[in-house]
């Protein structure tokens, strides 16, 4: 894990590994904590980005433009900060990222003016992407073979119980507090995240010869490449997709730029992506099912909390129950789930498998919904939850990492953390696109049965208003439908992809 390549055997040597203990422990509760605030800074700028439009007088054009440019450099940084931490170190690099990361927390709220607001953020993404591959390093590095598993717990409670928390603390700072909050509350949790760094992660050698043979073209082609397809995929749905020609530029463009670099990467001696690994049964198979189930896991948050906002009137901070009813336990729930894929009679498979079947489950009985449906009545469908999103997440990260070597760590590391990146954007996009299609649909169609009823003559404006109400009841159902549907071809993925791997030395 001390270089992406074999070609230095002297440095991989002579870099003896550290003694895990409470220090490494430290080490990683700091990595850990940096990459669940990078993760909420985004999740509440984005749920709370109304007040923080109205408090700073930018219009929504605008807005959508702040939370598009923060998360494509974002992912983008999720692919290159594998190899900076193996040339400037882990800790070193590690420590500039959250420094940088919170510094620019500080000044959002301070900025003069919309523009340089934007460049902010579009910097603060940068920072704040290059963290969550960090932890997965720190996991597979340092950690021994038989609690590895609990280390890629804390990373897996990165899509399980950080997008919990987006929702309630938006609610708090813009209900309670200030708007300002929703960016200044990283500040305490990165200053202990970078104490906890400083004294626990080893400090290793700076490697900048590396630079020599820096992949300048990779660089090149991949960063303008994601950056590209995530801005078009965000803006496509507001823009009309394929009838605007700057999405048409965005997602072609960046679709060419993506394919150039993918061969690029393939003949390269020290590629950011090494694309062999595709040849591994398992890891193709983890970040594939990877992209389907943060779609569903992304659907079970939007799906109740736009509802309850549009047609009960809820606020983020009415709205936070329901998603803290599914985070919270996560804590509890991702050890319990960790502790049972540890046991080498238990096949991982089919721990994804029952937890899939859970998601879906719950998304059944989500389509059922009806326009009197307040929060209580979504409380059961979380409770599969609890269980169902780490049994669905953490399989696939032991299946992903169960079948490469530790000198291979830092690719998959690169693999797993920017298609994560990517299947959230693909996410969002997808279901933006499904509900404006559905809702459209069903209003149509509403309207058509109504055809000449007597009821068009009376209250226009509330008779609208009760369509309005019914189609997006109806789209909500339609989601459901389809989020299950996702989690159930998941399921059929298992009986044809995956081969059965073992926890390394688990308890019998």
């Amino acid at each position: 894990m001390t270089s992406l390549t074999v070609s230095a055997p002297l440095a991989t040597a002579a870099a003896s590994p550290p003694v895990f203990g409470p220090r490494i422990i430290i080490g990683l509760v700091g990595v850990l904590i940096a990459v669940l605030v990078s993760g909420l800074n985004e999740m509440v700028t984005k749920v709370a980005l109304a007040d923080i439009r109205g408090a700073m007088g930018i219009g929504y054009d605008e807005g959508t433009w702040l939370v598009a440019s923060y998360t494509a450099t974002s992912v983008a940084a999720m692919a290159f900060a594998p190899w900076c931490s193996v040339t400037f170190s882990l800790r070193r690099f590690t420590l500039c990222a959250i420094s940088v990361f919170t510094l620019l927390g500080v000044l959002c709220p301070l900025a003069p003016n919309y523009e340089s607001l934007l460049v902010m953020r579009t910097l603060q993404g940068l920072a704040g992407g290059a963290l969550p591959p960090m932890l997965m390093t720190v996991a597979l590095r340092f950690l021994p073979a038989n609690v590895k598993l609990y280390g890629l717990a804390g990373y897996a409670l990165t899509a399980t119980f950080g997008p919990g928390l987006g929702t309630p603390l938006a609610g708090l700072w813009t209900e309670y507090v200030s708007w300002h909050w929703t960016f200044w509350q990283i500040i305490a949790p990165c200053l202990l995240a970078m104490v906890a760094v400083a004294y626990g992660l080893p400090q290793d050698p700076l490697r900048l010869e590396r630079f020599k043979q820096f992949n300048w073209r990779g660089l090149l082609l991949g960063f303008p490449a994601i950056c590209m397809l995530v801005i078009g995929i965000l803006q496509g749905n507001r823009l009309d997709w394929f009838e605007s020609s700057l999405i048409c530029a965005l997602l072609g463009g960046g679709s060419l730029l993506l394919v150039l670099f993918l061969i690029n990467e393939w003949s390269q001696p020290i590629p950011f992506f090494k694309m062999q690994m595709l040849g591994i049964r398992n890891l193709s198979f983890a970040l594939l099912t990877l992209a389907g189930v943060l779609v569903v896991l992304l659907a079970v948050i939007i799906i109740p909390s736009s509802y309850l906002a549009q047609v009960q009137g809820y606020r983020p901070v009415q709205t936070a129950p329901i998603t803290l009813l599914a985070a919270l336990p996560q804590l509890i729930a991702l050890p319990s789930v960790a502790a049972l894929c540890n046991l080498r009679r238990v096949d991982c498979r089919w721990v994804l498998g029952i937890g899939l079947s859970m998601l879906a489950l719950s998304c059944v009985g989500g389509s059922q919904l009806t326009s009197v449906w307040i929060r209580d009545d979504f409380y059961g469908l979380q409770l599969l939850q609890i269980f169902g999103q780490p049994m669905a997440v953490l399989p696939l990260l032991m299946l992903a990492t169960g079948s490469i070597s530790p000198m291979e760590g830092p690719y998959a590391s690169a693999w797993f953390n920017t298609v994560k990146g990517l299947s959230a954007v693909i996410a969002t996009g997808v279901i933006e696109a499904l509900t404006t299609a559905r809702l459209h649909f069903h209003s149509t169609m509403l309207v058509d049965r109504l055809g000449n009823s007597p009821w068009v003559d009376g209250d226009s404006e509330g008779l609208a208003h009760r369509l309005h109400e019914q189609a997006v009841v109806l789209t909500a159902s339609d989601l459901y439908l389809c989020m299950a549907g996702i989690a159930l071809a998941l399921i059929l993925l298992i009986f044809w992809l995956p081969t059965r791997v073992y926890p390394p030395r688990a308890p019998i």
